[in-house]
């Protein structure tokens, strides 16, 4: 038993934050070693899977002894940067993710409008424009007028909701972690741990802007206030919108990794 308990202890991934950064993964059998040598310290904050949120190595591991000698200084510094950081409090802000959302909206306006000229568009439109002049002051007949221009745009409208819907849920849960826009300005979507999300997860996310759209938008200004600068459609479905390309992340997770014999940081 002792040599089972021992085998899961050393491929449990252990991550390990300090001064923003986040380093690993490292099995556990190394982060209690760097415990007691003192190149970790008990304040550092570590995270594993299956744990809500990050907590100090002292409450991770509060059987192992503080170590005997001062906790050193790092030995090789790290001087984090804006493009590689992997701190979770690195949010995008508000104006920043709304550039990226008007890069998409001029991108996704060319297909739609290609689909609205498929399906009768200009034909509807040109008919919207006679009835209304015919009606003058008939507010009824107007109302008449725009309730024929909907029925008959009505398919139109549906096959662009949906690959808008698409578009943000494949991107956003793709390895990207972005759509063009995000990536464009350099920010992505990610979970509350900061990885990856999930396409239902994706999927849902996009949904939830309406319910912010129609508070007058105030749950978009939320981004505004909020401690990690998340909108409702954040908050709804567990995500944080980061600074830093998906790419970025893996490279500097990979450069990580390959000192996962000694930690320096």
């Amino acid at each position: 038993m002792a040599a089972i308990d021992y085998a899961e202890h050393a491929f449990m991934e252990v991550w390990i934050g300090r001064d923003g950064e986040r380093h690993g993964p490292y099995t556990e059998v190394e982060v209690r070693q760097w415990l007691r040598s003192g190149q970790v310290s008990a304040s550092d904050l570590g995270w594993h899977e299956g744990l809500a949120d990050w907590q100090p190595l002292s409450a991770l591991f509060p059987e192992e002894p503080p170590p005997s000698s001062t906790y050193p200084p790092p030995i090789t510094p790290v001087q984090p940067s804006p493009a590689t950081t992997t701190s979770l409090d690195n949010n995008a802000g508000f104006w920043k993710r709304v550039a990226a959302y008007l890069i998409d909206s001029i991108i996704l306006s060319i297909p739609g409008a290609l689909i609205e000229k498929m399906l009768g568009g200009d034909a509807a439109q040109a008919t919207l424009e006679q009835a209304q002049l015919a009606a003058s002051d008939d507010a009824q007949a107007m109302l008449a007028a725009l309730s024929q221009y909907y029925t008959t745009m009505m398919p139109a409208f549906l096959i662009i909701t949906a690959m808008i819907w698409l578009y943000f849920a494949i991107c956003e849960s793709s390895a990207w972690q972005a759509t063009v826009g995000k990536l464009a300005l350099r920010i992505r979507v990610t979970d509350m741990q900061g990885e990856r999300i999930s396409f239902l997860r994706a999927f849902g996310r996009y949904p939830a802007k309406y319910l912010s759209a129609l508070i007058f938008g105030v749950g978009f200004l939320m981004v505004g206030w909020t401690q990690r600068k998340q909108g409702l459609h954040d908050l709804i479905v567990n995500t944080l919108v980061l600074n830093g390309r998906a790419g970025e992340l893996k490279d500097s997770r990979k450069k990580t990794g390959a000192n996962a014999g000694s930690f320096n940081a």
